[in-house]
């Protein structure tokens, strides 16, 4: 059921609902736009937005031009600190903002984003990032196939490590979140990688490179499994992975989403449940079990190519579902949806 929608100012491209406690009302919105010319602009905007299911309200209390973006973050929850917004850029840059002036309260909204710190940390692009558990580095993936670890100390950005680990673009990076001294990678030439940072430059533990038939997009850890992993590719194939035998997928076959599976998010709160964005097919959420994965609803109200979706951290809603944001690139548009299914009984 849709809940409430809106177009924004360039090419949408990622949404992220905020984790913390208090602010999970808050959802970020990047857009990245290629304005042509003889210097041709890659430009973009993060917006934020006041979400409220139940008035069906979806209200922009604060934008931020910026460079094209191609992803964003919220921090996690293990920090200290406040929400934190970390920004991968076109000109290679990793910015990272607060959330300030945003009431935690019930009924205050509003707030902007402060710019903390920035870094120009490669010449290429930064087209993913990641936060480790505890808020303190963040994996960043770069267009040359090269991953950076960066970390955050005393309003600074600093370069850990950073090496080649594949030969075009790297989609996507993941921390392990059981083992955050593992970091798991994606790339372009159809190789799914696992790096262990304990090592300097980080040693492989291991690389796949025959299951994906096309580039890999995106990576995601379970919460609450610690030897499954899942991966979409190119392929329009989502992926299960048992991490005790990493030469061959769970699931030979796994399950074809009908479009490429560029992003996908575990469930806050309902283990085996996954949100994918599939590109060229719209959006579906998928049970992921001791069973062939199934599409348990897909939605397909978005006229573009499905690139940005996320789950909000609130809590279940009365029929057991969960509010979701997704969005979509060349028409730009936002929508906040309720789906049909009732989770609790999945």
């Amino acid at each position: 059921m849709d809940v409430a929608h809106c177009y924004l100012e360039g090419n949408a491209d990622a949404v992220e609902f905020c984790l913390h406690d208090g602010y999970q009302h808050v959802l970020g919105a990047s857009t990245y736009t290629l304005q042509e010319g003889e210097q041709p602009i890659r430009a973009g905007s993060i917006s934020l937005f006041d979400v409220n299911a139940e008035k069906g309200n979806l209200e922009l209390f604060h934008r931020v031009d910026t460079a094209g973006i191609f992803d964003i973050k919220w921090s996690t929850v293990g920090s200290n600190v406040g929400p934190l917004l970390a920004q991968a850029d076109a000109d290679g840059y990793l910015r990272i903002y607060s959330l300030e002036g945003c009431s935690n309260e019930e009924k205050p909204r509003g707030g902007f984003l402060n710019e903390v710190c920035g870094e120009k940390i490669s010449f290429s692009m930064c087209l993913f990032l990641d936060w480790n558990p505890a808020a303190t580095s963040i994996s960043v993936g770069l267009s040359d196939g090269s991953v950076s670890i960066t970390t955050l100390a005393e309003s600074k950005i600093e370069k850990l490590q950073e090496w080649k680990a594949h030969d075009f673009e790297l989609w996507t990076t993941c921390f392990d979140i059981h083992q955050p001294q593992l970091v798991y990678t994606g790339s372009d030439d159809c190789k799914f990688s696992c790096w262990d940072m304990r090592d300097n430059p980080s040693g492989m533990v291991f690389q796949n490179s025959k299951v994906h038939k096309m580039g890999v997009c995106c990576i995601a850890k379970s919460p609450t499994d610690p030897n499954t992993i899942l991966t979409g590719s190119y392929d329009e194939y989502l992926w299960v992975w048992d991490l005790r035998c990493i030469s061959r997928p769970v699931n030979e076959t796994s399950v074809c989403l009908g479009g490429g599976v560029w992003r996908i998010k575990h469930h806050p709160f309902v283990s085996g449940l996954v949100l994918a964005a599939c590109m060229h097919n719209g959006f579906a959420i998928v049970k992921i079990g001791d069973k062939k994965p199934e599409v348990v609803e897909a939605y397909s109200q978005h006229g573009s190519l499905a690139y940005g979706a996320d789950w909000q951290r609130a809590k279940l809603l009365p029929g057991g579902s969960t509010i979701v944001a997704t969005c979509s690139f060349y028409d730009r548009l936002l929508r906040v949806w309720r789906p049909k299914s009732d989770f609790c009984c999945i």
